[in-house]
This record gives C-alpha cells, sequence and structure tokens, in this order.
C-alpha cells in the first residue's frame, strides 16, 4: 500500500481476509455461497480499505498470514459509471505500483470474452446490465431467466452473463463481487399484476439468465442494513457476521472534519443572493487561511485550494441559476472565466446570460483546481469525493433536509487526511442555508450529530456522534493575551496518551520510526543502525540456543513419512514402513515465509544477507534461510526481539522528541503514528490550540451564553463562552477560579485531537477508547506554575468505571506532573463529590469496585469545596 493505514482501517482490512479466506474455503469447500459486509461512514477511507484487502488477495498479506488467491477475479458493481472510474483511480492511486493500470479493467459495452482473467478487478454499473445493454443483446427475457441464443445481432460471442456464468464454473477461478454503496438495489419491486421482481444487483447475486449464484459477496456502505437484511433472505447463501467501524474511531483519526458550521437568516425575508455572496465571502477567506498555512508549514506546493458548491433544486429555474452566478462574479470579480462549472445530469455547457458554465465529471472535480464554483443538484450526493469542498450554500427549500445533509456527508473530509493541529478554522466545512430559519438549521444539526433519522438512509453516514459538533452561532477563539507564557510552557509540558493498536508489532515500529528520522535527517543511516542493533540481538539468541537451534534445523530439513504396503484384495499386508527425505529449497522457503511473520520481513531478509556465507556451489543464503527459520521456532525469542526493539524506540523518540517538535505538521503526524504502534499507550505532547471554534447562542431564539475570563483562548474581550457547560460542571470552573493563586483554565476539547489532553482507557468490551477529562486549571506562581487535571463526569452513565480506572492508571503513570487530579460526581441531593486520584486508597477503591455510584457516595469520596 501506498499509504499507511490508520489502526481502525488496518483491523478493518485484517477481519476482511478472514472473511475472504473463509469464503474460498467455504465455497471450493463445503459448495456454500458466502456473503459479509463493511460498514463505515463518509469519509472513513473504504476505498482505501478495499485497496488494501485486494492487494492481499492478489498478493497475500503476511501481516494477517493470508495467502494469495491465485485463481481471485474481483467484480467490483456500483450503479454509477462515474463512480466506478473514481474508484478506479482511486485504487491505482492508494496501491502505488503494486496494482498495475492493466489490472483494473471498466467493463465498456465492447467488452467480449470467454471468462473473466485472475488477478483483475472489473467494473460493471447497473446500466450495463439491463436489458437494452449491447451487453446482454441478443438473450430472450422470461421472467428473470434470459434463456440461451444461437447469435447476437451485432455476432458478439458472449454476453456478460456468459463471461459470469463461465467464470463461476470454472474450478481454477474465484469470482468475488464487491458491492459499492450496498444499500442500493435491494428493495423488492412488484410489476403492475404484483408479481415480485428482483433488482438488477438481486439477479447478479442470486443468479439469473442461466448464470449460477456469485461465490462472494463483500458489501461495502455507510448504511449497510439494507444489504444486510437482504442477504439474509437469500436461500442458499449463508452470511458471515457483519463488521462495522465504530464512528468514534473514523472521527478521532483525523480523516474527518470536526466542525460543521451552519448559516441562516435570522429574519424573514428572500436573502438568498445575499448569502450566497457570504458563502462566496468565506470560500475566499478558506482559500487565505491555507495559504498562509502552507507558508508556515513552508509546503507551498500542498497549498489547499477550497471550493464552493452551490446546490440547486432537481429543476432550477433559468432566474435561480442567472441570480446566482451573477452574485458569486459580483462578489469575487477577480474569478477566472473557468473557475465556475457545472455537475447536472445534461453534460453539455450551460449558457447564463453571456457566461458559459461547462460541464465536468464529478471524479474530476478535486483535480481541476481551477474550478472554484461548482453548480450541483443530486448527482454528487452519493459516491463524490472532493475534500477541498468546504462550503456549501444550498437553495435546497427547509423540506430537503435530506438532501442537504447527504451532500454535506461527502464534503467532511479533511482535505489533507490529517487534522490541522489547533485550527478549528481549517478543521471544519462551511454550510450556509438561505432558505432555512434557526428551527429548520437546528433539525439539519441533529441529523449531522446523528440525532435523528431523516429519510430512508438516516443521516447519509456522515459519521455523526462522538467528535463531531455543528456550531451555528460559533465565534474564533484566539490566543489570550492576558495569559503569561509561564503557564503556556507548564501546558507544553503535559502528558497525553494514544490510542493502543490492537496488533502492532515493535519490529515494523523500529523500522517505520529509523526510516523517518533518517528521511527527516535527525538521524542519519537510522535504519542502517537500527539493523545493527536488532543483529546484535539476534547473534546473541544464536548463541544463547545454538542446541535447540540445531535440532530445529533437522527437523525442518527431515522430512517424514509412511509408505503402506497393500495386497490386490485390499487387505494390508505389512505394517507401515516410515522414510525420511531432506527438505528442499521451496520447502524451507515456506518455513522461512513464517519466519518472517515472527520477525518481520524485513529483518528476517536482512539478517539472512548478514549471516550468508558464500561459497563456490552457491550464495548461502538456503542455509541462512534455514537457520533463521530454526531461530524463530524457538519460544521466548519473539519475545525478546520485542522487547529489545521496543527499547530502542522508545530511547530514539525520546532522543529526538524536540526536533520532531520542529518539523512540520506533516512529519509531526508520522511519529503521532509511529508512537501509536503500541498495544499500551503512548505518551505524546500536547499541540497549543491555534484557533478555537465555540459556540456564542444557545435555544431555540439564540440567546447568547455566558462567559468566563482567563481561559487560554478567549475572544476580542478576554472571554471564552461556557454554552457546553452544564449546572455543575460551572460550579466547578467558579470553585476553581476562585482558589488562592489560580492563573488560568482550560476547557480540554471533548474529542481526541492534538490540542487536547487524551487518557487512555479500555471500555467494558475490552477495546481501548480515549477520553478527554473537561477541565485543566493551574495555579500558583511564575517560579512554580501547578497544572490540575478536574473532570465533572456523570456516574450514571455506562462508561463512568471505566473511565475512572482509565484515570487511575493515568495517574499511577503521571500523577507526580500534576498537583491534583480529581473526578467530580453530582448526587440525588445536588451536593458535588470528589474522588482525589491521587489518592492511593481512592485508586484501590475504583479498581475494586462494580458501581461508580457506590463509589461517590462512599467514604473515599469527600465532599467538593
Amino acid at each position: 500500500m501506498k499509504y499507511t493505514l490508520k489502526e481502525y482501517q488496518a483491523y478493518a482490512v485484517g477481519q476482511m481476509l478472514t472473511y475472504f479466506a473463509d469464503a474460498r474455503d467455504d465455497y471450493h469447500g463445503k459448495g456454500r455461497s458466502v456473503s459479509f459486509s463493511l460498514a463505515a461512514t463518509t469519509g472513513a477511507g473504504k476505498t482505501v480499505m478495499a485497496s488494501a484487502v485486494i492487494e492481499g488477495l492478489f498478493f497475500g498479506d503476511p501481516d494477517w498470514d493470508f495467502e494469495a488467491d491465485p485463481g481471485a477475479v474481483v467484480l467490483w458493481f456500483t450503479d454509477d459509471p462515474s463512480l466506478n472510474e473514481q474508484t478506479r483511480a482511486r485504487i491505482l492511486d492508494a496501491s502505488g505500483d503494486r496494482i498495475a493500470y492493466s489490472r483494473l479493467q471498466v467493463i465498456e459495452n465492447t467488452f467480449n470474452r470467454d471468462k473473466f482473467e485472475p488477478g483483475n478487478v472489473y467494473f460493471l454499473n447497473s446500466q450495463k446490465l439491463s436489458k437494452n445493454s449491447l451487453l446482454v443483446r441478443g438473450a430472450v427475457e422470461d421472467g428473470d431467466t434470459l434463456f440461451e441464443r444461437d447469435a447476437t445481432p451485432d455476432l458478439r460471442q458472449h454476453t456478460i452473463w456468459d463471461t459470469i456464468r463461465n467464470t463461476i464454473e470454472d474450478d481454477r477461478l474465484t469470482l468475488y463481487l464487491v458491492l459499492d454503496e450496498a444499500h442500493k438495489g435491494m428493495r423488492r419491486h412488484t410489476t403492475a399484476d404484483n408479481a415480485e421482481q428482483q433488482t438488477i444487483v438481486k439477479r447478479l447475486i442470486n443468479g439469473a439468465n442461466g448464470v449460477p449464484p456469485i461465490p462472494v459477496v463483500w458489501g461495502i456502505s455507510a448504511t449497510i442494513e439494507r444489504f444486510t437484511e437482504a442477504m439474509k433472505d437469500v436461500e442458499g447463501r449463508y452470511p458471515y457476521p457483519h463488521y462495522e467501524i465504530d464512528p468514534a474511531l473514523i472521527q478521532e483519526s483525523g480523516l474527518l472534519k470536526d466542525d460543521i458550521r451552519l448559516d441562516f437568516p435570522t429574519k424573514t425575508g428572500t436573502f438568498d443572493t445575499v448569502l450566497l455572496k457570504r458563502g462566496t465571502r468565506k470560500v475566499k477567506a478558506a482559500g487565505r487561511l491555507w495559504e498562509q498555512y502552507a507558508e508556515t508549514q513552508d509546503s507551498p506546493g500542498d497549498t489547499v485550494v477550497p471550493l464552493l458548491v452551490v446546490q440547486v433544486p432537481n429543476t432550477p429555474s433559468r432566474e435561480l441559476l442567472q441570480s446566482a452566478v451573477d452574485a458569486v462574479r459580483e462578489e469575487w470579480p477577480e474569478l477566472s472565466g473557468d473557475g465556475i462549472a457545472h455537475v447536472f445530469g445534461n453534460h453539455a455547457p450551460i449558457q447564463i446570460g453571456d457566461f458559459e458554465v461547462p460541464h465536468i465529471a464529478p471524479e474530476k472535480v478535486q483535480e481541476a483546481s481551477h474550478i472554484r464554483v461548482l453548480l450541483a443538484k443530486d448527482a454528487i450526493s452519493t459516491g463524490w469525493d472532493c475534500p477541498r469542498a468546504e462550503v456549501l450554500v444550498s437553495y435546497r427549500p427547509a423540506t430537503d433536509k435530506t438532501h442537504i445533509t447527504q451532500l454535506l456527508g461527502r464534503m467532511v473530509r479533511t482535505p489533507l487526511a490529517r487534522r490541522i493541529a489547533g485550527d478549528d478554522r481549517l478543521n471544519s466545512v462551511e454550510c450556509v442555508l438561505p432558505l432555512f430559519n434557526r428551527a429548520t438549521a437546528t433539525e439539519v444539526a441533529d441529523i449531522l450529530l446523528g440525532k435523528k433519522s431523516e429519510g430512508d438512509d438516516g443521516n447519509g453516514g456522515t459519521g455523526g456522534g462522538a467528535g463531531r459538533r455543528v456550531l451555528i452561532d460559533p465565534v474564533d477563539m484566539r490566543v489570550n493575551e492576558a495569559i503569561p507564557a509561564y503557564v503556556w510552557e507548564a501546558f507544553d509540558t503535559l502528558p497525553s496518551q494514544s490510542l493502543p493498536k490492537r496488533a502492532a508489532k515493535p519490529t515494523k515500529r523500529l523500522s517505520s520510526l529509523a526510516q523517518a528520522l533518517s528521511r527527516d535527517g535527525l538521524l542519519p543511516n537510522a535504519r542502517k543502525s537500527a539493523h545493527a542493533e536488532m543483529f546484535a540481538v539476534l547473534d546473541g539468541l544464536m548463541a544463547r540456543h545454538k542446541k535447540e537451534i540445531e535440532a530445529a534445523t533437522y527437523g525442518l530439513l527431515d522430512v517424514e513419512g509412511e509408505t503402506i504396503v497393500a495386497s490386490v484384495t485390499g487387505k494390508k499386508v505389512a505394517d507401515p514402513e516410515k522414510f525420511h527425505e531432506i527438505a528442499d529449497e521451496r520447502s524451507i522457503e515456506a518455513d522461512f515465509k513464517n519466519a518472517q511473520r515472527v520477525l518481520s520481513a524485513d529483518l528476517a531478509r536482512k539478517y539472512a544477507d548478514h549471516i550468508a556465507v558464500a561459497d563456490e556451489d552457491d550464495d548461502g543464503l538456503f542455509d541462512a534461510h534455514l537457520k533463521v527459520a530454526a531461530l524463530a521456532q524457538i519460544d521466548g525469542v519473539q519475545a525478546e526481539l520485542d522487547r529489545e526493539a521496543t527499547a530502542l524506540t522508545n530511547s530514539w523518540l525520546a532522543q529526538y522528541r524536540v526536533d520532531i517538535r520542529s518539523l512540520t505538521d506533516e512529519r509531526q503526524a508520522v511519529y503521532d503514528d509511529i508512537r501509536a504502534m503500541s498495544t499500551e499507550p503512548q505518551r505524546i505532547d500536547i499541540r497549543r490550540p491555534k484557533i478555537r471554534a465555540e459556540e456564542t447562542a444557545a435555544g431555540e431564539e439564540g440567546t447568547k451564553v455566558d462567559t468566563r475570563p482567563q481561559h487560554l483562548m478567549s475572544d476580542d474581550n478576554g472571554n471564552f463562552p461556557i454554552g457546553s457547560l452544564n449546572a455543575w460542571e460551572t460550579a466547578v470552573l467558579d470553585t476553581e477560579s476562585n482558589r488562592s493563586g489560580f492563573l488560568a483554565w482550560y476547557r480540554n476539547p471533548g474529542r481526541a485531537s492534538d490540542d487536547s489532553l487524551a487518557v487512555a482507557y479500555k471500555d467494558g468490551k475490552g477495546n481501548w477508547r480515549r477520553m478527554c477529562p473537561d477541565f485543566l486549571f493551574f495555579h500558583g506562581t511564575e517560579a512554580n506554575v501547578r497544572a490540575s487535571i478536574v473532570d465533572p463526569h456523570g456516574f450514571h452513565l455506562s462508561d463512568a468505571l471505566p473511565k475512572l480506572r482509565g484515570l487511575a492508571d493515568f495517574t499511577v503513570e503521571y500523577g507526580d506532573e500534576f498537583h491534583r487530579i480529581e473526578a467530580v460526581a453530582q448526587i440525588s441531593d445536588k451536593t458535588l463529590r470528589v474522588l482525589d486520584l491521587k489518592n492511593e486508597s481512592v485508586r484501590q477503591a475504583i479498581e475494586q469496585a462494580d458501581d461508580a455510584e457506590r463509589l461517590y457516595l462512599s467514604s473515599v469520596a469527600t465532599d467538593y469545596y
């Protein structure tokens, strides 16, 4: 893969490869067809994950012990030809050089083959299977069955149905059907006489036209329920458990925008032109912000060119289009003549007054950076990928909330595939709604946050929920000039924690770190140094386990078998005769491949080269591979190697910590990922916030919320809005602010981001999560700034006890760096109770507790003053 997968992506790929291996065995070994699905919100990187799965299918994946399928054929199916083209380009980009362009074939009307070729991905859309398509011409339809014909009108030798049937019937091949946007085409249809008729995609799955059912069906979608239910109804198809990626992990990854800002008129009137001009100013301002950011990163070539999407009704009037184009051009006179385009169904240019608006295919918009304004209807609400689309102005009426939310769901991807550290403006997407009011805009916000369902497909898989904010009246907070520099210096030293990975390999982590340090010039020849260190460890293990390795070597070389001799009558005439043969090169290479999974492929190969001794007959690699394969079989070798790799990695990360912090955000993100390549939480730094967006109004009337001074970030008056705090959280804030020596406070972001202090914990199912304590308080003097964590958290929530345990573990690890670490809760009589996590007896009580409420009511808690 060209890209390093996020942890949730890598784990999903591993799960899908497990399903593919089982499906291959089920089909060829047991003769049963199977189906399974992957659900992930828009922006999760479904195509990148699919690319990794296809690579594994074609070439194998040692990380997941997956053997390549030499007979694998992938048929990628959607209902949109433009989506297929975009997917093809993204797979090619994601896979780098592994999946060649020639392996990715779009099935056009001229396609005419006996069967599909193994090792290829074929892209097909539903229109190509309709009765009028050239690919099926000449067949006679009778209900759901198309009978054989003598010849097609155009003398085509094979219809697409012939190709699919022949591929399925070839025992050497396995046809894997990938349904992109798999929820589509799964509804039942009825004819005029109420007879049920299968959709095209169901006929493809279930078998029709003399074609047997597809052996393996993989559905991918943000809203997969309809596909899953349809598969349960298919007779003879065995469904595997549905796999869904936790939206919170996707949001935390930085691949999705954190905030969606909604603008709308606060009074009745016609403001569509006014607000379109406002949207135009927003996209221009976004362009300037991205230019400034690129300059600070010293990478002007990576400047994001933001796009304004103007969404119009399905049948827009000539007057509406005219006024929209005029408004944009009036507000943006310097916009180039080719800066506006459309993606309407009619692909011809549109003449609007003296201005011609050309058509562009949706999949080409992202790369066509000269286009700054895009006119759209519904064509890009599904499958479209354009991360630079940052502002939406929708002319849809208030009744069309679904259309708006679905399109916004396509605009939540971060342009650089990562969160911009500490800058809420660049981590947001803006939506201007001229035809909405506060009440209807609030409904849109609820849909985007997953609080309510709208239409058949809910929120369109926009990834709402934990970590996502929808802001209706935000103000950008900046660094509070009243806060002394020494407070910020104390903030910089605070520890945070990474989210551990479920399957992390220390040797791979070391290799990634060495590559990064070498690339950034921090440690030249780091890979060579890492190999030398690991070679020394392996040399020592070779010497320590010399006898065991000799025995293991003999076992690998000796191939033992039995010969049974029987008479022609079938009666055994003698006991089995044992025989021994010497393993050949192919057998040893298979054992060496197993060693690569233990030691890591890179280290195993490099170490074999290191110990190989050439002679006149060969290059010595056979003996070297044999020794490495034997070493990998010795108990304790992997654990010892992992310990040494972890120690060296942690040493280098500590040694170059300051140098790493001086790198660009992009490069720092690489090291953050490397730190997180561990099965245990790792210490990471908090980065200073630059721009912090906060809601300043609340309720349907938009009442201004209260503020408090001395926050690290503030508005122009030095204040910070506290509308997100409840009554007892506000009481905690006021209590801490009135303590002697109070210096400043920080409302820790509710999502685990670069500018938040995060604490790792295990949820009730044993999965690692991260929680962000509500407050950081700073007390003391310039010579002695004391930081405290105070976390008001309701004990009634199901995650209360796991979070307390995570905070207790964090205190054991980093408690000496804080003045206080406390958890606060309000009990039934409105009294606030506090648990002092720096008290060992409190931590022991938390470890032994089975109910969070009883902890706050017990003697280990005290009243909070």
